[in-house]
């Protein structure tokens, strides 16, 4: 199985690193704020109590799904399936389903359409184009591969219409 990792942009990287040190200083507050607080002073002890399950549970929550953007967010491909995992949301295609891949070097993105006309757009290192185009068509030798070059502003076939 070949996995490539989701690319993230710098700015995306940069909000998740800054999300996740949000959650420790709203942690670090929650904390705070229990320690400060008393409970016996509220005419509802149950009330209180809520707030403080809600407070400690929402960063923890987000905690988690942010770190697992991190570190499972990838594509994989195997000799049946291609999979993308996207932190905790995985989805799962058969290879023989993919018709065509579609590499636009005018906005340098790489394309995977289906037979169900349904498509998804694969962010990943511009370096790992034509491995991740290779494993895909490895696994279905049907795959129609594609450039839409810059020059021509049409569409060039590569190696002519299937890449073997």
């Amino acid at each position: 199985m070949k996995r490539f990792k989701y690319k993230f942009s710098k700015l995306v990287t940069v909000l998740i690193y800054v999300s996740i040190a949000l959650c420790f200083i709203g942690t670090g507050i929650n904390v705070y704020t229990i320690a400060t607080g008393d409970i016996k002073s509220a005419a509802n002890p149950v009330y209180p109590i809520i707030q403080y399950v809600l407070m400690f549970l929402i960063p923890a929550v987000l905690l988690v799904l942010l770190i697992s953007l991190l570190i499972s967010s990838h594509y994989s491909v195997d000799e049946k399936y291609f999979r993308t995992s996207f932190g905790i949301i995985k989805s799962k295609y058969e290879i023989s389903e993919i018709e065509t891949v579609i590499l636009d070097r005018t906005t340098n993105k790489l394309t995977v359409y289906f037979k169900n006309n349904s498509f998804i757009v694969v962010v990943v290192r511009e370096e790992w184009y034509n491995e991740f185009i290779d494993a895909l068509c490895s696994a279905n030798r049907n795959i129609e591969f594609t450039i839409k070059s810059k020059e021509s502003g049409g569409e060039d076939k590569n190696d002519g219409d299937k890449k073997n």
